[in-house]
């Protein structure tokens, strides 16, 4: 992150480090991502709605729970919205992506406090205005603001990881990885019963206010911590991003992001090069499964199915983040190296599914169901891996820029995948 020019010293990130004092248990993942995470799930899992809702005449508060897309192309057998939702995905990632790439210029001179205040109450303000909006382009800024609100947090506790045993990598992605699926699986179940968007998405006003208590009341401060045992070991073991490693003595951190000189120009060029090995396949994974999510989900309509158009979207939505969840979570039962083969993976899926929203050759929505759970599976194990594998081949003092750095892959990939979505779109839904 831009934290990188704050780098604290860490002094172990051994799960059984202990303080000086007494023994310490790994503290949680910073939890207040969990929320900004949920609150993007909804937002994914709410963009067809937001692009085909109409309000009721006379009744500007309503929205129907399961809205009448308008207008539509009823000329195409794939009952397209006059938007893609691809127009969702570039409202909610370009702003993150300006966010993390602007970060390393001087995000390290915000402290952390201020960061993930301005997070939570954009948060609040996006699931405001987007249940509230009478347009589209109001319900787009919405999303804007959620996207603020996540990039943001994600650079910053993601950075914060950094400085606590690296044992959070996995509980911070397990974490986040839930906060998806729950917040899918809520938009889900309360529009299935009747709740209109709009009252579901007031219900989670909550998620913000749990955010920032969780960060000013639950989060402790990391603390000194015995340097000796298990983290020696894996030095000798890891190969690091930097070859020159100098000794360093143990002192305890001030809990400022800026209490310590930044790396210099240099410094971050070579860790940048060796993070390659990590970044672009993460990239390629997340170009091509939010290609899939938001370029193709909305094509991927079945007639020959109890469940409306907007139900099956929701659908979607929701078994990817059940997958995501799984995969993230799954770090203690293997570990993948070779991130490069999860991408090609990824790609197969996304051709695949491309070629069937094409051809439309597969009889069945449930098939659809078992691919979007697998391309949620490949896609939350390449996040999981990845950074654990940084954590692992980065000195203590690159850490923190390592990470912050690594986190703008996964927006790359879906910027990218949504400028293509979009055009892909207005081509197939001009088919008859």
């Amino acid at each position: 992150m831009g934290g990188s020019a704050g780098s604290r010293r860490r002094l172990s990130d051994s799960e059984g480090a202990v303080t000086a004092q007494e023994p310490r248990e790994p503290r949680p993942p910073p939890p207040d991502r969990q929320g900004a995470h949920w609150k993007n799930a909804m937002g994914f899992c709410a963009a067809h709605d937001i692009l085909g809702h109409k309000r009721a005449s006379g009744n500007q508060s309503h929205v129907d729970p399961d809205p009448v897309p308008t207008p539509h192309n009823n000329s195409s057998r794939f009952d397209c919205n006059s938007v893609s939702t691809a127009a969702v995905l570039l409202a909610d990632i370009l702003p993150t992506l300006v966010i993390k790439l602007l970060a390393p210029l001087g995000l390290h001179l915000l402290p952390y406090s201020p960061r993930v205040l301005f997070s939570g109450v954009c948060a609040a303000g996006s699931f405001i205005l987007v249940a509230f909006s009478h347009s589209v382009v109001t319900s787009l800024c919405g999303v804007v603001l959620a996207s603020i609100s996540s990039g943001l947090g994600e650079v910053t506790f993601l950075s914060l990881t950094a400085f606590y045993p690296r044992a959070v990598i996995s509980w911070w992605s397990s974490g986040t990885g839930g906060a998806g699926l729950l917040g899918a699986l809520s938009y889900l179940g309360l529009t299935q019963v009747g709740l209109s968007p709009q009252h579901t998405l007031l219900s989670m006003l909550g998620i913000p206010a749990l955010l920032l208590a969780s960060y000013f009341f639950l989060l402790t401060s990391p603390g000194p911590q015995d340097p000796g045992g298990e983290e020696e070991a894996e030095r000798a073991a890891r190969q690091p991003l930097m070859s020159s490693e100098a000794p360093e003595t143990p002192e305890a951190p001030e809990w400022k992001p800026d209490s310590s000189p930044g790396l210099s120009l240099q410094e971050k060029w070579t860790v940048f090069k060796g993070l390659q090995c990590y970044i672009l396949p993460l990239v390629l994974v997340y170009f091509a499964e939010y290609f899939i999510n938001q370029g193709l989900f909305e094509l991927l309509f079945f007639r020959n199915t109890s469940l409306s158009h907007a139900q099956q979207y929701r659908w979607y939505q929701m078994l990817y983040q059940a997958g995501v969840f799984a995969s993230r979570s799954s770090l203690r039962c293997f570990h993948i190296q070779f991130t490069w083969a999860l991408a090609l993976l990824q790609c197969f899926n996304l051709v695949f599914l491309l070629v069937d929203v094409w051809l439309s050759f597969l009889p069945s929505i449930y098939i659809v169901f078992l691919i979007v759970l697998y391309e949620g599976l490949l896609g939350g194990a390449a996040y999981v891996n990845t950074f654990h594998n940084i954590a692992l081949e980065t000195s203590d003092e690159h850490r923190e820029f390592a990470m912050a750095t690594a986190c703008v892959s996964d927006t790359l990939g879906i910027s990218l995948s949504g400028l293509l979505a979009l055009p892909l779109h207005d081509f197939l839904c001009r088919l008859s």
